[in-house]
């Protein structure tokens, strides 16, 4: 009997320590701004509830241009892969690889011996063919000796030994092989020695300066994107320009259903080259009152996208989640379209960290900076 009443006594006292400690823990230390250890960042304990320090933004009208943006692809203006036009081995390269070259400026020389001497026959036939016909003719004309046919045939055999002779001397001048445009001689397939034919490769001649960047305009857009349309276009080397639509396609491409948009963007610098890619940001539209926001103020709900605003009611400045229609961002606005009217004022910090009807103190952005 004993053993149990004792047993009694201890049981008491644990369960009496154990409440003494949970009222402790309900007087524990709370955090910088006085609120619990786990409440948000930023809000505070009031008689009448949580208050959340936010920055708001007043919205205002401003002039925007609308625009698409699409991936596109660098080519040069003009590209050129020249090609020899006689055969023979090559005996002497003028130009090196990645040296910049005028238009008709010799890149290469090919073997002319056998064709040099072929010419000189041929003009020396021609000579000769041009003096007989010139004695055939005053006889026949003047003195009426020889026949007609000996006469006509004079006559076309010096015709036909100058045009062999004009056949030579021009392929005589192709053996020497010249640049079509002016540029870079971007790449060179041949060498001293090496044996060519008529349409084998020699060089490769870039015109880097202005550059073309084509894209594809989603289909969409066809009634907006145009020819002369503003253009802006980015680079990943951080290097931005301007220009115009040059061309903008009659056609669908069914594969994709985009149509094709031509920009020329000027290159002085050689910052850009062929084969780059380009975001190509393409206005289709100017809009005189457009509502600008923060990228971030915009956040993403289960029915589409929502912001919130800064609303007084009974004196007390509280936050209301506002559904808005986006349109088109240029990376750190976002204009939205429906759901915003102007003068109003978003949240565009302490967002993330209030809900619909919080009580919230403006410290930035606001008429008065508290509730």
């Amino acid at each position: 009997m004993m053993n149990r009443g004792r047993a009694g006594s201890v049981g008491v006292l644990v369960a009496g320590l154990a409440i003494m400690t949970v009222l402790a823990g309900g007087c524990g230390p709370r955090d910088a701004k006085g609120g619990q250890a786990g409440e948000l960042a930023g809000a505070e304990s009031t008689a009448t509830g949580r208050v959340v320090n936010v920055a708001v933004l007043e919205v205002q009208p401003e002039r925007y241009a609308d625009f698409v943006t699409v991936t596109g692809a660098v080519t040069a203006d003009r590209d050129v892969t020249v090609a020899s036009e006689e055969s023979g081995v090559i005996r002497e390269v003028f130009v090196a690889k990645g040296a910049r070259v005028r238009a008709a400026q010799p890149i290469a020389r090919i073997d002319d011996r056998v064709l040099r001497a072929q010419y000189e026959q041929a003009t020396a036939e021609a000579e000769l063919a041009r003096e007989t016909w010139e004695r055939q003719r005053r006889l026949w004309e003047e003195d009426s000796i020889g026949s007609e046919i000996a006469y006509l045939r004079a006559r076309y055999g010096a015709e036909t030994a100058a045009a062999t002779a004009r056949v030579l001397a021009v392929r005589l001048e192709r053996t020497t092989i010249l640049a079509p445009i002016a540029g870079v001689l971007d790449e060179r397939f041949v060498e001293v020695g090496s044996m060519v034919a008529p349409g084998s490769a020699v060089a490769r001649v870039v015109d880097a300066d202005p550059l073309k960047v084509n894209a594809g305009i989603p289909e969409r857009y066809a009634g907006e994107v145009r020819t002369g349309a503003p253009v802006v276009v980015s680079f990943d080397n951080g290097a931005e320009v301007e220009g115009v639509v040059g061309y903008a396609s009659t056609m669908i491409d069914d594969r994709n259903r985009t149509f094709a948009v031509e920009v020329r963007v000027g290159n002085a610098g050689g910052q850009l080259k062929p084969g780059m890619v380009a975001r190509v940001r393409v206005t289709r539209a100017i809009i005189e009152d457009a509502l600008l926001v923060p990228r971030d103020a915009v956040l993403r709900a289960q029915s589409g996208y929502v912001v919130y605003t800064a609303a007084q009611e009974n004196g007390q400045w509280v936050a209301r989640t506002r559904a808005v229609e986006t349109g088109s961002s240029d990376g750190r606005r976002v204009m939205i379209r429906e759901g915003l009217s102007a003068g109003e004022r978003i949240i565009i910090s302490g967002q993330q960290q209030v809900a619909n009807g919080d009580a919230i103190r403006i410290t930035e952005g606001g008429p008065g900076g508290g509730p």
